[in-house]
Order: structure tokens, then sequence, then C-alpha cells
């Protein structure tokens, strides 16, 4: 037996919003698929110093958050095809991913704030590490020398906080270009435009995991409302 009344309207509303989850779960993907495959970031945390590897600890979010994204257009999909056959069956399954995929996001949400400052940190010190191996011409010094001038290049950028140790050599041609002093002037030393680059990116996803939670939060509702619609009817 079909739901009538309000809960037909529920099933409808459900219909909605289900959809505009796949959109934003189709949306999300694409941000995610853009973040991994940023030159900005790429260029950095592809780089390799000696036998070391640039801290790659952002990839970790963007993947979570591919795999949401591509979670997200699934259950959509699903929630949609659950409402317009009234299946309970289906409604079910859809509440459980949804109750899955939001603890999953919540997980997510802690690990990026406990981690938000570390990702940046931790570039920033192999920046420096790459930097001072440069400046003291330490073995591995024609590595490191490539290694800062993807920085300078990528970020147009150009030395660290650290004025003390660099301010001398820093401004050398073979690592910085010859309008590198007006930009330190400017305060665009490195460790600045590596947090403007990450705290902006997650700036972005933490955006997208709020909207995403807010949806999800009317959807669970929604779903539970047109499951206990649809039992009633079929009672009488």
């Amino acid at each position: 037996m079909g739901v009538e009344g309000c809960t037909k309207c529920i099933k409808y509303l459900l219909f909605v919003f289900n959809f505009i989850f796949w959109l934003a779960g189709g949306i999300i993907l694409g941000v995610a698929l853009w973040l991994r495959h940023d030159s900005q970031t790429t260029n950095i945390l592809y780089l390799q110093l000696g036998e070391k590897q640039a801290p790659n600890t952002f990839y970790v979010g963007i993947y979570i958050l591919i795999a949401v994204g591509a979670v997200m257009m699934f259950v959509g999909f699903l929630g949609c095809y659950g409402a317009i056959q009234e299946s309970q069956c289906l409604l079910g399954t859809f509440f459980t991913c949804l109750v899955i995929l939001f603890a999953c996001e919540v997980a997510a949400g802690i690990w990026g704030f406990v981690n938000k400052d570390q990702i940046a940190k931790d570039v920033k010190q192999f920046y420096d590490q790459a930097l001072q191996q440069a400046l003291m011409g330490e073995s591995d010094a024609s590595n490191a020398k490539a290694v800062v001038k993807t920085f300078h290049e990528t970020l147009d950028c150009c030395g660290s906080d650290i004025i003390t140790s660099t301010f001398t050599p820093v401004w050398r041609d073979d690592l910085c270009r010859k309008d590198s002093l007006k930009s330190f002037f400017e305060n665009t030393n490195c460790h600045k435009k590596i947090d403007e680059l990450f705290s902006g990116k997650l700036y972005l996803i933490g955006i997208a995991a709020v909207v995403v939670a807010v949806i999800m939060i009317f959807e669970m509702i929604l779903s539970m409302v047109l499951c206990c619609g649809i039992r009633n009817s079929s009672v009488y």
C-alpha cells in the first residue's frame, strides 16, 4: 500500500534531499581529486631530500575525502531509489549507510582538527632542513638546492622565519630569484606561504564536511519518518 498525505510529501522531500546529497558527493569527489592533483601541493609533497620523503600527511585527508565523495554518490542513489520504491529494506540500508558515513566523517573531522597545524609544521621543517643543507654545502647539497628551488618557484617565496641563520646567504641567485629581497620585506617568506597553502585547502575541506553533515542529519530524520509512515500505511 502506498504512502499518502504527509508521508507522501516526505517521500518526495527525501528524494530531493538525496538528489542534492548525490550531487554534493560528486562535487566533493571532484574537489578532492582537484586537491590531490593540484600543482602546488604535488610539486612540494612529491619532493625527496636524500632518502627522506616530504611529509604527505595532507594526502591522508584527501584520500578520505575521495572515499567519502564516492560513497556519498552511491548512498545518494540508494536513497533516491529507496524513496521512490517506498522500500523499507532499501531505506533501512540507506539509513545504516548514512550513520556509518556520518561516523566516518566525524572521525575524519577530528583527525583534521588535530593535524591541521601539524601538517604545515612538518612541511616547514622539511623545507628548513633542505634550506640548511643547501646553504651550508652539506654532502647532498645539490639535491637540497633542487628541493629549495622547487619550494621557492612553486610558492613564490624565499627564506624562512629563521632570519638570523639565513639572512646573509639566502639571497644567492642559485636559490632565489633576483626580486627575493623585495619579497622578503613584503613578508612572503616560505613559512608564511606554506601556512597559507595548507590552511586554505583545509578550510575548504572543513566547509564541505559541515555542509554534508547538515544534509546527512536531515536525511536521517526524513528516512526514519518515511519508514514509520510506510510501516503504518502497510498496517492499515
